[in-house]
């Protein structure tokens, strides 16, 4: 197997076996990247003097040529090629020669794998945000509309007070809006450039790493080089936290939508072609896009605890370990993000179901009304308490079912547009475009 590191001893089959694991089936997802950071590795060597104008001309046409080949799909880790960066180095110089063996001067496999995993990690953050961002309109658009249609509200899972479709899908509107404060806080870390930092201790090259970092489109660097490589576990470990948080908001409201489904509630339906049957039960209509993505909500948020377990205890510097934290990060972007988009997909046909509350059984969630309503008149709240409680153990309590909530956030007043501008605050301090604008131009 091709390996960068390789001088003439060659590495028991077995213990290759086992140390390689599935590094290069997640390595192909960072293909592009590790092109992205050695096209800005190299016109930082040839500002300093590493690398000639011609080599570097050399070297970036046949980089960009490679980009090509990821994006069109074609571009593969050969079976005898230890990982990404040795199949990128070794396609240079079967292309052009002496050049391509240059390009890894002042930078080590360490900061060469970090800057790939900062890369794909931004990429990947970004389009949870997308989602993210689709998903919460979705849930503003379906809370304007139904702001009117009053709902049960649950405590212990008892019939508690009144609610409305419009609290409902508003509350998971706004949990999003905070879960984003974690993916922005996980950005910010992500977001800053280890290139240069080599294997943990810098380099005798005079390295611009402010130049590699304005040609990646980082905010800013991970200036002390040892924490650039300590980095490596604390970066994954922030974002685990980001994802599991949306994760958890995701289930709760997958839980909700399994309930609300079931005949007992029945306060939402879906299209037949949305559901699922039974085999012997022809009435049946199963949430089963609900449960699966709750069971893979549950699991996302076990995520922070396993890249815990993977780095607790490390001391700084390198471990080979931390290769495993790729298996563990890179299947959760995808888990959730394909979430986001069936949640937002199920969303777009759901029905809610009108005068819910006429049923009988609803009566008691009007007793605080109509205890505060008394007070409203005058009387004590201990004594209207008493009063109305009194009327419910005798069976006589016959309640007026209007709800008159003005205060922010309640049903007559759901503070949906304050809840959008914060959320339209959180977009903007991602600062998006200057990263694609960058990129852009690395491989234009």
């Amino acid at each position: 197997m091709s390996k960068l590191w390789q001088k003439t001893t060659n590495v028991n089959e077995l213990v290759e076996s086992f140390t390689v694991g599935r590094d290069r089936e997640f390595d192909s997802q960072m293909a592009a990247f590790d092109v992205l950071g050695s096209l800005a590795h190299t016109q930082m060597l040839q500002s300093i003097g590493l690398l000639s104008a011609d080599d570097l001309a050399l070297v970036q046409h046949e980089l960009k040529g490679i980009y090509k080949t990821i994006e069109d799909g074609s571009f593969v880790i050969e079976d005898n090629v230890e990982d990404v960066h040795s199949q990128v180095e070794l396609l240079l110089t079967r292309s052009i020669g002496d050049a391509g063996k240059k390009i890894h001067s002042g930078r080590s496999r360490n900061d060469q794998v970090l800057v790939d995993l900062k890369l794909f990690f931004r990429h990947e953050l970004q389009q949870v945000v997308n989602e993210t961002e689709i998903l919460f309109r979705q849930l503003i658009e379906l809370s304007e509309k139904h702001k009117d249609v009053l709902l049960p509200g649950y405590t212990h899972l008892q019939v508690a007070m009144p609610s409305s479709f419009g609290l409902w899908f508003g509350a998971y509107a706004e949990s999003l809006a905070d879960d984003l404060e974690l993916v922005l806080a996980a950005y910010k870390i992500t977001n800053k450039n280890p290139l240069g930092s080599a294997a943990g201790y810098g380099s005798s090259f005079p390295l611009n790493r402010t130049l590699t970092t304005e040609l990646l489109g980082f905010e800013s660097l991970n200036y002390n080089v040892v924490y650039a490589q300590m980095g490596r576990g604390k970066t994954e470990r922030i974002i685990a936290q980001a994802l599991s948080s949306i994760a958890a908001t995701l289930a709760k409201m997958a839980m909700d939508q399994a309930l609300y489904l079931s005949q007992n509630f029945a306060f939402v339906s879906y299209p037949d072609t949305l559901t699922t049957g039974s085999s012997i039960m022809p009435h049946k209509k199963n949430p089963d896009v609900w449960e699966i993505m709750r069971g893979k909500c549950n699991r996302l948020q076990a995520l922070p605890n396993d890249v815990a377990m993977m780095t607790t205890n490390l001391p700084s510097g390198y471990h080979r370990e931390l290769q495993l934290l790729k298996e563990l990060l890179f299947p959760a972007f995808t888990e959730l993000k394909s979430c986001l988009h069936m949640a937002t997909f199920m969303l777009q046909n759901i029905t809610v179901k009108e005068d819910i509350l006429n049923d009988a059984k609803y009566a008691y969630l009007f007793s605080v009304e109509e205890v505060n309503r008394q007070v409203l008149n005058g009387v004590p709240f201990r004594d209207a308490y008493k009063q109305v409680g009194l009327a419910i153990e005798e069976g006589n309590f016959n309640p007026d079912k209007t709800v008159n909530h003005t205060h922010e956030g309640s049903i007559g007043n759901l503070g949906n547009e304050y809840i959008t501008a914060a959320f339209d605050q959180l977009l903007g301090n991602f600062n998006f475009t200057k990263t694609e604008e960058a990129v852009s131009k690395l491989v234009k």
